[in-house]
């Protein structure tokens, strides 16, 4: 069973580790970082040189920061600990740039998954992150219905944020034709954290359990 360090920064984050311990055996800590951070941090590696080692030594790091100063210098941290890999969630763009974390990676033998948004998150060749995503990352649900109607879900895999399991619970008795629309939309109404984008026109997040919906109604046929 791995164990999960989760670098929050003010409400980012928070739900995961909630999530973590109501649906999974992972051992999960946290490290809280400053909400307001400055553009530009001159010294990043002088910045966090007070923060606790011994947190870095957790199989998975998920971190929240999106910094382009700080995620580098939490990825090197994590190497140097003997963290077997780390998660950015918020996209590379606010990440730092894509051959500074690549040398990293080389340099500490550590893997790195970079995803716009939590519920992206699909698959991996790095088994702590494979353990991760056996639960947690790109929804995948079961659905059984009778009467032409949703009667159970069951969530396989869920987004860390526990917005399928939330979509799960509301779209019992729902119509089957309405279903995968309905969920879209459950998430969507959902007070998810995750970075706002859209893709073919709706929310990242929702389209994504849109399909998730429309791949077990059409494997449960």
């Amino acid at each position: 069973m791995i164990s999960i360090g989760i670098i929050t920064r003010g409400k980012y984050g928070l739900r995961l580790i909630e999530n973590i311990r109501n649906h999974s055996e992972f051992k999960v800590s946290s490290l809280k970082l400053p909400e307001i951070l400055p553009d530009f941090i001159e010294d990043p590696a002088e910045f966090v040189n007070g923060l606790d080692k011994t947190f870095f030594s957790n199989d998975l790091i998920i971190t929240y920061i999106m910094h382009p100063d700080i995620t580098p210098e939490i990825v090197r941290l994590s190497g140097q600990e003997g963290a077997r890999a780390v998660i950015i969630a918020g996209g590379l763009g606010k990440a730092g740039g894509r051959n500074e974390l690549l040398d990293l990676s080389r340099k500490y033998g550590i893997h790195i998954e970079i995803n716009d948004i939590c519920c992206d998150i699909g698959s991996s060749g790095n088994n702590a992150v494979k353990e991760f995503i056996s639960i947690f990352g790109r929804p995948d649900i079961k659905v059984t219905t009778k009467d032409d109607l949703i009667s159970n879900i069951e969530v396989i895999r869920g987004a860390p944020c526990g917005s399928t399991w939330h979509m799960a619970k509301n779209l019992i008795g729902s119509k089957i034709h309405d279903a995968p629309a309905k969920g879209g939309l459950l998430v969507q109404q959902y007070p998810c954290r995750a970075i706002r984008g859209t893709r073919s026109g709706i929310h990242k997040a929702a389209k994504l359990h849109k399909e998730a919906v429309e791949k077990a109604l059409n494997e449960g046929v």
